[in-house]
């Protein structure tokens, strides 16, 4: 798999909010189809069989109800990537990352044996395994952990759990250890395909854990196979770069994931040099930060824009015009084919409990279709974004974006504006939709004698769902019919008996 994922801490965003967001892009050659489900707790198994490695594990007997964007086919498991729980918890699993060999001969991956020995846990088990039993982001991190140290994994994954207060990042080392690191309030953080904390204090993480947890003998592993590369480490023996340690910083790196970082960064800091000889990170730069503050506050736009980028306004833009041919497919961009969704998870202070969550959500390839928003907390999602089918259908909005993104990409200048303006009207219908949906809600409480109760606020987010959903169908056909008849006419085969004379 091959993500991109971008972490915003509450004083970072626009509005207080915590947002964590990632794409779900699918392997070479690989289109997975995506649906919008909410899971009740009566549909939650009490006991657990991964399809890819076989492991199986008994899970308690109190799941609370949460929403997910998984796989509609489940010939690689449940694949949830993306969720929302009703204590209002949020998971992104996972970025692909990858270790070093000296981390893999340390502690090897845990995988599915010939002689059927179970594997470890993985990308298609662990939202379904962790988010049903958090209240805090804390919490989903223990579990998480407690997990990896008793089955293992046999993949290197990154994974985001998040509140209303906190971000936690997780990165899998080896196939039983595993570092978090909080994300501070006041940064964001790029994640590319590459394990990239790069700053971690092994003192706050066996002390008062206030922003850096690991597994409980990470210490003495860390020891016993020479993994802290840290000049002058016998200084401070606690503080490390995890990049180096534990990360790899290849040719490969250089061409498919730090240009990622770097192009993230420049938009979120752009009054920095990242373009001249003298620029101080460039795409092929090992030492892009992991986290930073921006230079101005982040929107939901900021991150639709660079979860569907392609390095726009550099020689590097696949459909750009500087540059050379060459240069215009050097790096891999962020907005690819191969994207299944793209979810952003935010969690506002502000809004009561019930209604405090937001999925925004886009299915297909992000530089042709935009991010909308949808209420977490509730019991069922719209059909057009749940009933995906396996085979091409233009009934539900996945096949419908797939389709536009096929047809316009031959003729991306052509059919741009349609695109933008579909996007841009979508964000600023889903915008208003919440806004309007959350003043209902205040208004109904201000009205009731009590606070309404939770199947009546979810009934409302249903219905906010459903109108938005509505407009999808709606404005997502239109541009399919717009970008089709741009893309027949210019065909190449196309003849009329006026071409001769024109």
């Amino acid at each position: 798999m091959s993500c991109t994922t971008i972490l915003v801490g509450k004083q970072a965003s626009y509005d207080g909010s915590t947002i964590i967001a990632r794409d779900d892009d699918s392997g070479s050659g690989r289109y997975d189809p995506k649906r919008f489900i909410a899971v009740a707790p009566n549909n939650q198994p009490r006991h657990y069989r991964s399809v890819l490695s076989h492991v199986e594990i008994d899970l308690p007997d109190d799941p609370c109800r949460y929403s997910i964007v998984p796989n509609v086919l489940p010939n690689r498991g449940v694949l949830a990537e993306a969720g929302v729980n009703e204590h209002n918890v949020a998971m992104s699993a996972t970025e692909t990352i990858a270790v070093n060999e000296r981390v893999l001969a340390a502690d090897p991956m845990v995988g599915l044996q010939e002689d059927g020995t179970p594997g470890g846990i993985g990308e298609e088990d662990i939202i379904t395994l962790v988010l049903p039993y958090v209240a805090t982001a804390r919490e989903g991190v223990a579990r998480f952990g407690a997990l990896l140290e008793q089955y293992g994994t046999y993949e290197a994954n990154g994974v985001i759990i998040s509140d209303v207060d906190e971000i936690w990042y997780v990165e899998t080392i080896g196939g039983h250890h595993w570092i978090a690191r909080r994300v501070p309030d006041d940064c964001y953080a790029t994640i590319p395909n590459q394990l990239g904390i790069d700053s971690f204090d092994l003192a706050d993480a066996f002390g008062e854990q206030r922003e850096h947890l690991c597994s409980a003998d990470l210490r003495e592993f860390m020891d016993a196979h020479h993994l802290n590369r840290t000049i002058g480490a016998a200084a401070d023996p606690d503080r490390f770069n995890p990049r180096t340690a534990f990360g790899t910083a290849t040719t490969k790196d250089h061409i498919y994931n730090t240009p990622r970082a770097w192009y993230m960064q420049r938009h979120l800091n752009p009054s920095e040099d990242w373009d001249s000889p003298a620029a101080r990170y460039t795409p092929a730069s090992d030492d892009i930060p992991w986290c930073r503050v921006p230079e101005n506050a982040v929107t939901i736009e900021d991150i639709d824009f660079l979860m569907s980028a392609h390095f726009e306004g550099t020689p590097y833009d696949p459909y750009g015009t500087l540059g050379t041919p060459e240069s215009r497919h050097r790096y891999r961009p962020i907005g690819i084919n191969r994207t299944g969704h793209m979810v952003a998870m935010q969690i506002r202070p502000y809004a009561p409990a019930a209604s405090r969550s937001i999925m925004w959500i886009s299915y297909g390839s992000g530089p042709f279709t935009a991010a909308t928003p949808f209420y977490a907390n509730v019991n069922d999602t719209p059909a057009y974004l749940r009933d995906t089918t396996p085979e091409v259908s233009t009934g539900n909005l996945y096949w419908t974006n797939r389709l536009i993104a096929a047809l316009a990409d031959a003729h991306f200048y052509e059919t741009s504006n349609a695109v933008e303006a579909f996007a841009e009207n979508a964000r600023v219908f889903g915008h208003r939709l919440v806004e309007r949906t959350d003043a209902a809600l205040e208004q109904e409480r201000d009205e009731a004698a009590d606070t309404p109760a939770d199947e009546v606020v979810a009934g409302r987010l249903e219905s906010a769902n459903e109108d938005m959903a509505e407009y999808l169908r709606k404005h997502a056909t239109t541009l399919l019919n717009d970008v089709l008849y741009t893309s027949s006419n210019l065909m190449h085969n196309g003849f009329a008996m006026s071409d001769r004379w024109n």
